[in-house]
């Protein structure tokens, strides 16, 4: 059983070759909390893992909450949890938030990765998505690591931990993420330009935590929103922008460049 959230697709697609690797069922983060769904059975030697992006240094908000009221039926001292997380560039100590949130629970990830994937945070001065050449490099350098990472679920490797964390990993997560997903992970700055816009109504679809309604969008501030940047990157006419800062910024997405094709 892996629980995934995934907002441009990164994490979604390392997900889907890991459950296809391993053969274990596949549950999307934001569809079970649509769904109300929070138990769950685990079948007898069943794996349990959690993938995610990390946003601000930290695990996104999202798969906090909803790690909070997940319940697990036939869950044993033995039974193996392993956690990974995508990221542009490190994780700080992105993990250790997991399991601190996992303990609460009576879960440990046990063996944990990061993948570095294409950069997808645009809202910053600093970052910007990545060079064509460098975002090829990083997804088959993906491709190569997945092979190795399954092995390790499939065998129920325990202890072991492949992280980039990055030189400063306490700084990252507790005090430059800290400000980060208390401050700036906010849907106030999303805008729209109406004359740009020719309401497909994509941004809508592909939010994960249906906070986009009508055509031209409207954010409704339902206090969920996790700056995935989906609604950002999927526009097809980069109608949407969060301030100002992005109008002059790349878009990305898992695949886009397979869909312009």
């Amino acid at each position: 059983m892996i629980f995934y959230f995934s907002g441009t697709g990164n994490t979604r697609w390392v997900a889907e070759q890991i459950a296809k690797g391993i053969g274990e069922a596949l549950l999307s983060i934001p569809d079970m909390i649509r769904e109300g769904r929070n138990e769950f059975e685990l079948r007898e030697g069943e794996r349990i893992g959690f993938c995610f992006p990390t946003h601000g240094w930290q695990v996104p908000r999202i798969c906090r909450n909803f790690i909070r009221q997940l319940s697990l039926k036939n869950k044993t001292s033995t039974t193996f949890c392993w956690g990974l997380t995508t990221c542009g560039d490190n994780t700080g100590e992105t993990m250790t938030i997991l399991n601190k949130e996992l303990q609460a629970i009576g879960l440990q990830a046990e063996t944990v990765f990061s993948v570095v994937m294409p950069e997808s945070y645009v809202c910053l001065p600093f970052m910007k998505t990545d060079p064509e050449d460098r975002e090829r490099w990083k997804i088959e350098n993906a491709e190569r690591q997945l092979y190795h990472i399954i092995s390790i679920i499939k065998d129920c490797k325990r202890g072991i931990e492949e992280l980039e964390k990055g030189a400063t990993p306490r700084l990252y997560s507790y005090v430059i993420g800290a400000y980060f997903n208390a401050r700036m992970v906010t849907d106030k700055k999303f805008m729209v330009d109406p004359d740009v816009c020719i309401q497909c109504g994509k941004c809508a679809k592909i939010c994960p935590v249906d906070n986009i309604k009508g055509t031209p969008p409207k954010w409704i501030h339902n206090g969920r929103c996790t700056c995935c940047l989906a609604c950002y990157h999927y526009c097809p006419t980069h109608a949407i922008n969060y301030g100002k800062i992005t109008r002059k910024r790349g878009q990305y997405y898992f695949n886009k460049r397979v869909d312009q094709r």
